[in-house]
């Protein structure tokens, strides 16, 4: 049982890998336009579940703060991921974002019964060369043309992985309330662009593929499969394979001619992912078994 949902968690990891790609093909749809269809695409699976189990309706009656845990997580980190990737480099966006990992790490050893060791500082401190390098053309120089896009995509990286420390303590809400999540938040994003937002509509048909297949998976079958993962699987394991989701990202983008190879980008990657591994040592590691008593 274990195993099984630390793989399927695993399969949310590999969805992830492919957001940035699919936010790039999907043409030039407002943010808050892309958000609402997205996650009302999302919502589909949940929504098929609850119709053939009219039953497990009442797992959606969660407190106030699961909810608002839930939509601000998710509202949050999407909206700011594609604001990112509309006003600055896909790769450099990406790997900015993909810092939720390391933050996650650094923020678990601070919360109560763990410690904050050494490697925990100086993995953090690899991220954030990893960081100055992405967004710096010349040593640490800020690039004021793409200054929206970073920000938004560092904001984007401690919004999930707040969301990420936060929702450890719901671990007995079923997966059931994600759906809930999707459809607010959905809705949430209709309001915001019809009041701020020129609506932009895909023109081709390989647009209207990246949006659906943004919906179905990354924003939509990744979140269900990450949190069933995390509270039935192995989050130990499930922590430590993230880690390989910005690689991932990189080489995809790489190999589909969003984005040129180059030294500064497959360098900066090394730190991140690197120095995300060395914050997570501990994750590696088995918990030695008690030793039993010997017999008399």
């Amino acid at each position: 049982m274990k195993l099984r949902a630390t793989l399927i968690g695993f399969t949310a990891i590999l969805m992830w890998s492919f957001l940035a790609l699919f936010t790039a093909a999907s043409g030039k749809m407002p943010a808050f336009q892309l958000t609402a269809i997205c996650f009302a695409i999302g919502s589909i699976p949940g929504i098929v579940v609850l119709i053939l189990n009219p039953s497990r309706l009442a797992l959606l009656r969660q407190p106030a703060k699961v909810w608002l845990v839930g939509i601000v997580g998710l509202f949050g980190y999407h909206f700011l991921y594609f604001t990112a990737l509309r006003n600055a480099p896909a790769v450099e966006a990406g790997l900015i974002a993909y810092l939720w990992p390391l933050l996650i790490v650094v923020g678990s050893a601070l919360l109560p019964g763990e410690r904050l060791r050494w490697y925990h500082i100086v993995g953090a401190l690899a991220g954030l060369c990893g960081t100055f390098l992405i967004i710096g053309k010349n040593g640490i120089n800020f690039d004021g043309a793409y200054a929206l896009g970073y920000g938004a995509a560092l904001m984007c990286a401690f919004t999930w992985s707040g969301y990420s420390l936060l929702t450890r303590r719901f671990d007995g809400v079923s997966t059931d309330v994600v759906t809930g999540f999707c459809l607010a938040t959905s809705l949430l994003s209709l309001v915001c662009h019809l009041g701020l937002e020129t609506t932009v509509w895909p023109e081709t048909a390989f647009e209207w593929m990246a949006v659906a297949g943004l919906g179905l998976f990354p924003v939509g079958a990744a979140f269900y499969a990450w949190d069933y993962g995390v509270k039935n699987g192995d989050i130990q394991i499930l922590g430590a394979a993230s880690y390989a989701a910005p690689l991932l990202s990189t080489l995809i983008l790489t190999i589909s001619g969003f984005a040129e190879p180059s030294w500064r980008i497959a360098l900066a990657c090394l730190l991140v992912t690197g120095g995300a591994i060395l914050a997570a040592r501990e994750m590696f590691r088995k918990k030695a078994a008690p030793t039993e008593p010997a017999a008399a």
